[in-house]
């Protein structure tokens, strides 16, 4: 919890332009990356969150040296006295972020030795780490179970392997990428993801010097080299957060240029803002997202790895939903626990209903999962203002866009949690000409 609040008098457009940095899925794991090289390192278009901090935080625990650029952004990173950090210290700076885990094959390779706490994150679903443990068995890890947490060690060192995930894990695949580069050997990742931030860090570790084929059907194959240098790389943009802006204009009646956004990376999130009815016009530096008038469209979404609809966009969309004219279904695939923020906008008077179950759907076209969960929301319907509580980070945003879109005034507690992948969204509300007022 975070004593954090903002308090929104809604009904109000959003209207202007902000900027979007880069990707906090993005940014964060190329900042373990670095762990890898023999020099030094220098990320650019690195975003201002909690969840950089965090990283930052554990990536000088261990030794690295963190010093800031000459433009915004700039991190120079410098890993030439990597060593072992006090298992307490990680405990106390890992406690809000799961990122530990992908140190595991870097520090291996460093030192010979990681440790892992118990992993914290936003309570979305179980996210179990076997993927990762059972990847880095393969390479020869050995693991031992500790009361405070898991520790690895690689007395053979650690050697290529073949691994197929049973899901194309956006965590696991960074881990095998991660580990398999300086392994001994050639490693042949099969059912890998292919999200636009995994093809971002391979291109960072090609220019260190690392040897990585992707092949059709999420193939991967990484022959391993004896050592690698630094990077210079420009993060690719969060095309979460252009998202949740894009959902918010939409909500709101309003007119909102994302900059930095780009085409490639949104274009299936952008088919579906066209359904709803939404506008869009492809700008030199952003997108420009808007409602331009009448009556939203109902859809129906199903979310899946990349290509396909991202977990992360449905639930700043739902709230635009609620304004459409007529039913639409989500079907949640990827997490197991992701419609807990449908409570408070079913509270300002959304007509949302979740089958823990999912739905039965003959049209669907990504794979059942035994776990998934179906949302079905009625509208149009009016929001009213109320007391709401940040439950996750997405979730936490939706509730921005909802008081945002409701009558009368909100109060929004716990926003600490949206700082962990939103950079300074209380200045860009200020910019786009939210009524507000925040206290901290």
């Amino acid at each position: 919890m975070t004593s954090d609040e903002i308090i929104i008098n809604g009904g109000r457009p959003l209207r202007g332009r902000i900027e979007v940095r880069g990707a906090k899925n993005l940014a964060t794991k190329a900042m373990v990356a670095a762990l890898l090289g023999q020099s030094p390192s220098v990320l650019r278009n690195v975003p201002n969150i909690s969840d950089v901090r965090v990283v930052a935080g554990l990536l000088a625990l261990h030794g690295v040296l963190i010093t800031r650029g000459e433009e915004p952004g700039e991190w120079r990173l410098d890993p030439s006295n990597v060593e072992i950090a006090h298992h307490a210290d990680i405990d106390a700076h890992a406690g809000s972020s799961r990122i530990p885990i992908l140190f595991c094959g870097p520090l291996l390779h460093r030192l010979g030795e990681a440790f892992i706490p118990d992993l914290g994150g936003c309570r979305i679903g179980d996210r179990p780490i076997d993927f990762h443990l059972a990847a880095l068995r393969k390479f020869g890890a050995v693991i031992e179970k500790l009361p405070s947490g898991i520790r690895l060690t690689a007395p053979d060192g650690l050697k290529g392997a073949d691994i197929e995930l049973p899901y194309p894990s956006v965590g696991a695949t960074e881990q095998v990428l991660l580990t398999s580069v300086l392994a001994e050997g050639q490693t042949e990742l099969r059912n890998a993801a292919i999200e636009p931030e995994i093809v971002d860090l391979i291109c960072i570790l090609q220019k260190m010097g690392a040897i990585i084929t992707m092949e059709p059907n999420r193939v991967i194959f990484i022959e391993g080299v004896p050592e690698l240098q630094g990077f210079h790389h420009r993060a690719i943009f969060d095309r979460n957060e252009a998202a949740s802006w894009a959902a918010a204009a939409l909500a709101t009646q309003g007119d909102v240029i994302v900059g930095g956004a780009k085409q490639e990376e949104m274009m299936t999130f952008l088919n579906i803002f066209r359904k709803v009815g939404g506008a869009f016009d492809v700008l030199d530096d952003g997108i420009r997202f808007w409602h331009p008038g009448g009556m939203l469209k109902p859809v129906t979404i199903e979310t899946d790895v990349h290509p396909g609809f991202m977990t992360d966009w449905q639930q700043p969309l739902v709230v635009a939903l609620t304004q459409a004219d007529g039913v639409s279904t989500i079907h949640e695939t990827v997490y197991e626990n992701r419609f807990g923020f449908t409570d408070a906008l079913c509270q300002m008077g959304a007509n949302i209903q979740v089958y823990k179950d999912g739905l039965a759907d003959e049209a669907r076209r990504v794979k059942r999962r035994e776990f998934e969960q179906a949302a079905v929301i009625t509208g149009p319907t009016p929001l009213t203002g109320a007391d709401i509580e940040v439950p996750d980070l997405r979730g936490g945003f939706s509730h921005l866009i909802a008081a945002l879109t409701a009558k009368g005034q909100s109060k929004v507690t716990n926003l600490g949690i949206i700082s962990r992948g939103y950079e300074n969204f209380i200045e860009k509300l200020r910019l786009l000409g939210a009524d507000f007022v925040f206290e901290s």
